[in-house]
This record gives structure tokens, C-alpha cells and sequence, in this order.
């Protein structure tokens, strides 16, 4: 674990034990609860001198934490075998993340929980709609296995859109037997992001079909840029949550629309600052925190989620409301009945915070114990070999062009929408070229999953990249290869490495490796320690800003050019996407789409 992650110390100090010890060991664990509530028998732990928030009143109560078998059984004036003494502390429930995806961490979930359990994160609710693309649904069935156990609670919804849309290329689509099957599974709570959006809107017999499916009365959603009667069709049809709102407007709206505002603060698509005033407006009900995509380094400097609380205290939010919405909000959203609140019958969740600033706790309890390390994950072979590419030249990223505009990817900073432009070209010898000078290089989607050699094409603009190439295996959500670059030959080299490593990401300068990180698990995890992990991250980011790049972390940004259902302009192994009319276009700007699917 990072050095610079406080050590979690506390004042532990022992009682005597009950005179009855043979009536305890026979009552139930309910039973035992209400004696303790009751104060008939001391509590296992008690978390004395605290100020302790009421996420129902928001208020500060000045209170003891009683704990019996990892629940809490009251508020008030307890005895108990043990004692965390927190007086002048303040005592909150544990934070949850309202959905984020497990696999951008880039990290197996053992290295994860040891990453964000010190930061008071206590459980997650996970899309594992990439390991899906990869693997089908026995990637998913992995993932769940190799979690359980572990302190941090890792919670699941099915991915409802495998692949995101008809113009990705996953391994194999997932049927709707086989999200029925995962959604049976113990930790499955619904349908993840339904992110085939116009197919929703428009009342796709298919999409309505997984709607329809057991299990699929909880939804989450996935809606960027939709607005008036688009959103309330999408709401119409049961979808209750969407994490894609940029603006107030589109904050606001879902609101009305009874839909939950997931506030996202990823490594790239940061909207915490954009959609707190709707917090100001209105109170934090229905709203919920959730970081989506994040790079492990943005979390070993910047904290998790209790970052995102320090930063809406900081922006002016109240404490108790900003912790509300880490904590008993997303218990409320996804219908977690005993988590997020420090309340009697719930789960003895809690963090000891010495203040109400930096959000740095001092203790972490997890079901009323101490974190503990935890077990390695273990890694079968068959999640390992995954990366399967048709051999790759730089011939592969040779555009042959006769002359006139280009349709061209904009990025937006800080974003995952991005802008659909027309450039003119540098052409030389018939062949358009990367032009570093005018601010447009090469961007390639390589197909590798059935090694058919499929290649999508296109142009990328506001990078920054003045030379090299990067490339990476992370690309949502069928997690193609994605490489930009100024050079077809860097580009090639960078393709054929990712193949050699098993997947990962790495930077190529002039025929050469500049940095990488090994993602061998999917093609999408490392299976590394989290130091290791954190440091070979923050290398290749440092590497690609030495070769120009100057908008947002690298990588993520690569990751979401490949992802169909993201407005304006995208690119996938099919050809360039535009989002907003749903449909393959040509490079060529002015000439008439090639394909058009819902």
C-alpha cells in the first residue's frame, strides 16, 4: 500500500466479558442484537465519544455505537467488551459508489479493496459490462467469485447492452439467459446502464425484451444528452437512474422525471463542480455519488469517494449532505435496506473522521472490524489469454485520399462526449497522413477478439500528440485495440505489443517502448500489486504527455473514442460512429452513411 495513506490507528480497549456466556452462545444472532440494544449485555465494540451523523435528520448525535456481530444494535449510552474511544471525532456511515466499473482501475478487486477500503470506501456497485465483452458471461461469473470474501462489499448489476450496440465487435453477445443467470447470482442486484439508448427510446423489440427479463426491475441508466420527450420515453420505460448528466439543465431534468442523478467524477468525465448547484436547489435527495472510470493513480492521489465529498464540502455543500449522497443514498438507490446509515439493524459500516474537511479517516470498520488484508485473487489461464489480433503493418492505418474535407473527432476536455468535425487533410503521395502541425492524427480500432483483421479508421483532433503512438486494450466497451498516433509505423509497433503483452497500454516513440503497463487478466487487469500498478499507470500518462499529449489522462480518454453510444463521433472496429444519428458514416465528410442499426 502507498506510503502515503495514513496508518488506521485506534484506541481499542478491552472489558470483561458477559457472567452469562452459556445464555449467549445460545440465543440467535437477533436475539442478541436486542439484548445488547436493550443494554442487557455489552455490546461486542463500542464506538464511544463521537459525534455521529443521522443521514435520516442530519444531524450530529452525540452518541455511543454499539456492535454486536458486525451489526449495530443502538444509539445511546452502551457498554461493550471493547471500545474505540472517538471522542472529539466525528463517526459516518461507510461510503458507497454508486457505480463504477471495476475493470477501469486496471487493478484484480483484492489490489482494489486494498486501494480504496482506507479511504472509507466500504462497498461498490459494479458494471462488469467490460470483463463481458471479453469473456461473456463467465468472465462476469469469475469476477463475482473472486470478490467474495473480501471486507469491501462488491455488489453487481448484469451488463444489459453486450455488446453497447450493432456497431461493436465484443467476443460474443450476451443473450438474455444469460443475464437471467446472473441475475439469480447472490450479489446481482439488476440491469446495469442500459446504454443502447435510442434503441430504448425508439422501442427496440430487443432492448424490451431485457426490460422484461426476472430480475430486470432494477435498471441503471445511460442517457447522454437526452432531453424532453427522448428522456421521458426512456424514463417511461422503467430506467430510474443515469450517471451521464453534464450540465444542470440535463441534471435537472432527470429529477422531474423521478430518475436518480448518479453525479460522476471519473478520471476524465469530472461533473461533480457542473451539477452540485442542483444540490443547492433542490437538497440531495435522489441524488447519489459515483466515480465510473478511474485510473488508480487518480485515486492514490486524489482519494475515492471520499474525495468527492471533500470536494462538494469545499464547493459549499453541507457535510452531512455531502456524506448523504456517498452513502445512504446509493444504499437507497439500489435498494441496499441495511447499508449506509449509523442506525440500529444496519451494517456496522463506519468511518472515524477527525474532521469535516479532508475527509481522511482515521479508522475504517467493516462490519464492526478493522480492515484486514486480503486474500490474493487468484488468476485461471483461460482469463488470460484473450488478445487474438490478425497481423498488423503499418499498411493496416495507410488512408488513401483524393482530396476534400474528413469527418474528425473532437475532443471535449474532461469529457467522453466528444465533437464531430470536418478537417481538411495533409495528404502526401495519395495518402492522407498525420499532421501533428494542424492538430490531427491517425486513430485506429484493430479487432481482437476473433483475429478477423478488421481495422476502423479514422482522425482525431485536440490531443496534442506530436509524435509516437499509444495504444491500449482497454477500449469501451468491446475493448478492441485503440491506437492514435503521429507515425503508421510507431502505431503498428505499438499493436504488436499489446498482442506480445497479453493486453495492457503502452507509449512507442520512434520504434520503441517509452512505457507500459501489462493488462494479461482480459486484457484489462494487471496482476500486479496496486504500487506496482499505480506506478507503471502514472509512468505511461507521463510518457504520452512527453509526446505531446495535452488534454485529459491519456489513456481513459483513448478507452471512450472507441464507445458507440457516447455522443457526437466515434470509432470502432467497424468504422467511424455517428452517435447522435446512429449510424457508420464514411471518413469523408459530405458522403451518406454506410449503415444505420437501432
Amino acid at each position: 500500500m502507498p506510503a502515503r495513506f495514513p496508518r488506521q490507528e485506534s484506541t481499542i480497549r478491552g472489558c470483561t466479558r458477559s457472567r452469562h456466556p452459556v445464555i449467549v452462545r445460545a440465543m440467535t444472532g437477533l436475539q442478541r442484537r436486542l439484548a445488547v440494544a436493550r443494554g442487557d449485555l455489552p455490546a461486542d465494540l463500542v464506538v464511544r465519544g463521537g459525534r455521529v451523523l443521522s443521514v435520516f435528520t442530519r444531524e450530529w448525535l452525540e452518541a455511543d455505537v454499539a456492535i454486536v456481530d458486525g451489526m449495530i444494535a443502538g444509539l445511546g449510552s452502551y457498554e461493550g467488551e471493547q471500545t474505540i474511544d472517538a471522542d472529539g471525532r466525528f463517526v459516518v456511515p461507510g461510503f458507497i459508489d454508486a457505480h463504477m466499473h471495476l475493470e477501469s482501475v486496471k487493478l484484480l478487486v483484492d489490489e482494489f479493496a486494498r486501494l480504496v477500503l482506507p479511504l472509507g470506501t466500504t462497498a461498490v456497485v459494479a458494471d462488469p459490462h467490460e470483463i463481458a465483452n471479453v469473456l461473456g458471461s463467465d468472465g462476469v461469473h469469475w469476477l463475482h467469485d473472486s470478490s467474495a470474501g473480501l471486507q469491501l462489499e462488491v455488489f453487481f448489476m448484469a451488463p444489459s447492452c453486450v455488446p453497447a450496440s450493432a456497431f461493436e465487435s465484443p467476443r460474443r453477445p450476451l443473450a438474455p439467459g444469460d443475464l437471467e443467470a446472473l441475475m439469480r447470482r447472490s450479489r446481482v442486484l439488476g440491469l446495469a446502464e442500459m446504454m443502447n439508448f435510442p434503441g430504448v427510446i425508439a422501442g427496440d423489440r430487443g432492448e424490451l425484451e431485457k426490460l422484461a427479463l426476472d430480475g430486470a426491475e432494477h435498471v441503471d441508466g445511460h442517457a447522454p444528452g437526452v432531453l424532453g420527450k427522448s428522456l421521458q420515453a426512456y424514463a417511461a420505460a422503467g430506467i430510474r437512474s443515469d450517471h451521464e448528466a453534464l450540465t444542470v439543465e440535463e441534471g435537472r431534468e432527470r429529477l422531474r422525471a423521478g430518475m436518480w442523478l448518479l453525479i460522476r467524477e471519473a478520471s476524465m468525465a469530472r461533473n461533480l463542480r457542473a451539477l452540485l448547484p442542483l444540490v443547492a436547489e433542490y437538497g440531495p435527495g435522489r441524488i447519489a455519488f459515483c466515480t465510473d472510470d478511474r485510473d488508480p493513480e487518480d485515486i492514490a492521489d486524489n482519494g475515492h469517494l471520499n474525495g468527492m465529498v471533500r470536494d462538494a464540502v469545499a464547493f459549499g455543500i453541507e457535510p452531512a449532505d455531502a456524506i448523504l449522497m456517498a452513502s445512504l443514498h446509493p444504499a437507497q438507490w439500489h435498494r441496499l435496506s441495511r447499508h449506509g446509515a449509523v442506525a440500529p439493524g444496519y451494517v456496522a459500516d463506519l468511518l472515524v473522521l477527525g474532521d469535516l474537511e479532508r475527509f481522511v479517516p482515521e479508522l475504517v470498520l467493516k462490519r464492526g472490524r478493522p480492515i484486514e488484508d486480503a486474500p490474493r485473487a487468484q488468476v485461471p489461464e483461460w482469463v488470460r489469454q484473450t488478445i487474438r489480433v490478425h497481423p498488423v503493418t503499418a499498411a493496416d492505418f495507410a488512408i488513401p485520399w483524393a482530396g476534400g474535407a474528413a469527418r474528425a473527432i473532437g475532443l471535449v476536455e474532461e469529457q467522453v462526449v466528444t465533437e464531430s468535425l470536418e478537417r481538411e487533410l495533409l495528404v502526401v503521395d495519395g495518402h492522407a497522413v498525420s499532421d501533428p502541425a494542424g492538430d490531427l492524427v491517425k486513430l485506429a480500432v484493430v479487432e481482437r477478439h476473433l483475429a478477423t483483421g478488421r481495422v476502423g479508421l479514422g482522425l482525431v483532433s485536440g490531443s496534442g500528440l506530436q509524435r509516437g503512438a499509444l495504444a491500449s486494450s482497454v477500449a469501451h466497451d468491446a475493448h478492441n485495440l485503440v491506437v492514435v498516433g503521429a507515425d503508421d509505423e510507431d502505431m503498428a509497433f505499438a499493436v504488436r505489443r499489446l498482442a506480445e503483452l497479453g493486453g495492457g497500454i503502452v507509449v512507442v516513440d520512434g520504434g520503441q517502448v517509452v512505457a507500459e503497463c501489462p493488462l494479461p487478466v482480459a486484457g484489462l487487469l494487471s496482476d500486479q500489486p496496486l504500487d506496482v500498478v499505480v506506478a507503471q499507470s502514472r509512468s505511461c500518462n507521463e510518457a504520452a504527455v512527453g509526446l505531446g499529449w495535452s488534454g485529459a489522462t491519456p489513456f481513459l480518454t483513448l478507452a471512450f473514442l472507441a464507445l458507440s453510444v457516447i455522443p457526437s463521433l466515434k470509432l470502432t472496429d467497424l468504422g467511424l460512429v455517428d452517435v447522435d444519428r446512429f449510424e457508420i458514416v464514411p471518413l469523408a465528410a459530405g458522403e451518406p452513411a454506410r449503415l444505420s442499426r437501432s
